[in-house]
């Protein structure tokens, strides 16, 4: 409820009529959700079949494959932790890229922010400072996009994942 409560606020006092979520997953988080449309994209077919059969009755729910992405745009996109699983780097970049020029307005991550990798870390989880890659990338062209909020995580990580979470809430505005 912590991540879905800090979403739906946003979404309503920002008046947000249109999202995107990039890594919906198998939609456990989205049924705490309040979403007038919503676009979901994942890599995993499974994931969006479950999303498919449990959201069935709800027409302001669209789900697709990543690979079936065609320009669509939105007034927020979101990253709920995605971001550190994305272990190639080229994988990142186009993530990245996608999310930021996807969006018309407001970019919401939630995600560890750091370069430090934790010995004897799953191999699919790599943590990267994407913060710095946003001023990097964003810098070096005409779209502008502003940290305008950190939250950090009501569960903090103190080594035990089951308890904690390294990530926090980074919300981005375009300038």
């Amino acid at each position: 409820m912590f991540k879905a409560g800090i979403i739906n606020n946003f979404v309503k006092n920002n008046k947000i009529t249109s999202i995107i979520e990039y890594g919906c997953g198998d939609g456990n988080q989205l049924r705490f959700s309040e979403y007038p449309q919503y676009i979901g994209f994942d890599i995993s077919q499974k994931a969006i079949s479950l999303c498919e059969e449990i959201f069935y009755n709800d027409s302001n729910k669209i789900f697709k494959l990543m690979r079936e992405y065609s320009g669509e745009t939105a007034q927020l996109t979101l990253s709920l932790d995605v971001i550190y699983h994305l272990i190639e780097d080229d994988i990142f970049y186009h993530y990245m890229e996608r999310l930021f020029n996807s969006s018309v307005q407001f970019v919401i991550i939630y995600s560890s922010n750091t370069d430090s990798n934790i010995r004897n870390e799953d191999p699919h989880v790599k943590h990267r400072s994407f913060e710095k890659w946003i001023e990097e990338t964003y810098q070096l062209k005409k779209c502008q996009w502003r940290l305008i909020h950190h939250i950090p995580n009501k569960f903090p990580f103190t080594g035990d994942y089951d308890k904690g979470s390294l990530a926090d809430f980074y919300i981005y505005k375009k300038v």
